[in-house]
Formats: structure tokens, C-alpha cells, sequence
């Protein structure tokens, strides 16, 4: 997945949940997979926006911005999202990792879409 515009995020404080990771070759259901979760986070409470890019070496980073930690953590546990982090595990990454952050200060450059 390739997200081809940044998030508008909300003044802070907010949350980023950035997840960086190496890919497996091969698909194997990954970009429906990665459509699919973007489409269930999108929904939940508390989701503000995602950005995310993987290079043609495998190296991905993808960052969901969210109102709490509590509904990170009600993301995470989510039933479809805990079947994907298993697979995730079992046939995708070569090697991830998550970290949480709280956002206590942004500033942007609005583009000339804005």
C-alpha cells in the first residue's frame, strides 16, 4: 500500500502509531490484506489519517495518527486486525517494529491541492 497524499490531522495533541517494517518477497494476499485494514482503521473511533510508503527493497513505514491511546488499543485488538497481524507475522515481514508516539507539535507547507 501506497498512500499517495499526506494526513490532515487535527491540531495536537494526537497519537502516531508508526510501523515500520521489511517485507517477504512475494504478495501473497498483502495488498488486499493492507487496502482492507486502511478501510476497517478508517472506521474505527478515534482514527485520524494514515501515511504510508515501502520502497522496491522491501523497507516499509506506515503511520496512523489517532485521537488516544485508548482507541489505538481498541485498533489493535479489533478481531479482522488481530487475524492480520498473526499472518503478518507468519508470511509477510522479514522484521517489524511499532512505536507509539504522542504528537506534541506539527507544522506543514500546504501544497497547492489544499
Amino acid at each position: 500500500m501506497s498512500t499517495s497524499s499526506l494526513a490532515r490531522t487535527p491540531r495536537p495533541p494526537y497519537y502516531a502509531v508508526i510501523f515500520t517494517s521489511v517485507r517477504t518477497e512475494g504478495d501473497r494476499g498483502y495488498a488486499e490484506t493492507s487496502d482492507r485494514m486502511v478501510e476497517l482503521a478508517s472506521r474505527q473511533p478515534g482514527f485520524l489519517g494514515v501515511e504510508s510508503v515501502r520502497d522496491p527493497g522491501g523497507l516499509g513505514i506506515t503511520v496512523s495518527y489517532w485521537e488516544s491511546t485508548a482507541a489505538i488499543a481498541a485498533w489493535k485488538a479489533q478481531a479482522e486486525h488481530l487475524l492480520a497481524q498473526q499472518r503478518g507475522q507468519r508470511e509477510w515481514y522479514q522484521e517489524y517494529e511499532v512505536r507509539v508516539a504522542r504528537v506534541e507539535r506539527a507544522y506543514d507547507r500546504p501544497g497547492p491541492a489544499r
